[in-house]
């Protein structure tokens, strides 16, 4: 019993040490959450072209799953959106991302395309949140815990927060307010690997 207490224990220093702490000014900007997401949208829908348009409102369709019921680990194909900003509405190719468990949350990454992002997603105040870092492929990727507290960014690396949400068996959305970079909002629309796809019915 003393030595199942001691690993327990020990495993719960783990799980503290591994979530990094959300710096001020990702709270800032999580905060500000609705405010950037609307005024974005706003000129998203006035200026973007139709058919960007249209991929807009497919990623943004749907009300999310209960983070409980979520059934996010995988590989997904992503798309990312920016809204907002240098233009009204910008979409991307798509490109392969995954979540992967790791005993308390999951490790999300965006691993092909010029940027990339990794973090952790962790459940906060009853939403999931995530964690990260986006940064340009030919660096060596930077953990968002090991980010000087007065690190905002710069043109190879970028701090990142988002919620998540699964709105589907086989779709989900990360929401980023107030990017460091270019745009106002930025929308990761997933969709699962054909290959993997979940029975919806």
């Amino acid at each position: 019993m003393i030595r199942a207490a001691i690993v327990l224990l020990l495993l719960a220093t783990a799980v503290q040490a591994e979530n990094a702490p959300m710096r001020a000014q990702e709270q800032t900007r999580l905060d500000g959450f609705h405010e950037s997401a609307g005024k974005a949208l706003l000129e998203a829908f006035a200026g973007g072209a139709r058919g960007d348009v249209d991929l807009l409102q497919e990623a943004l369709a749907g009300a999310p799953l209960a983070p409980l019921a979520t059934t996010l680990s995988g590989e997904w194909d992503c798309r990312t959106m920016k809204l907002g900003g240098l233009s009204a509405l910008t979409v991307y190719a798509q490109f392969s991302c995954v979540f992967t468990p790791d005993g308390t949350a999951f490790t999300f990454e965006k691993l092909t395309g010029s940027q990339r992002t990794i973090g952790r997603v962790t459940m906060q105040d009853g939403a999931m949140i995530f964690l990260g870092v986006g940064y340009v492929a030919i660096d060596e990727p930077m953990q968002y815990g090991d980010l000087p507290a007065e690190d905002f960014g710069n043109g190879t690396h970028q701090p990142q927060i988002g919620i998540v949400e699964q709105s589907g068996p086989n779709t989900a959305r990360i929401l980023f307010p107030a990017p460091v970079n270019e745009s106002e909002f930025d929308v990761l629309y997933l969709t699962r690997t054909p290959s993997v796809q979940a029975d919806d019915s």
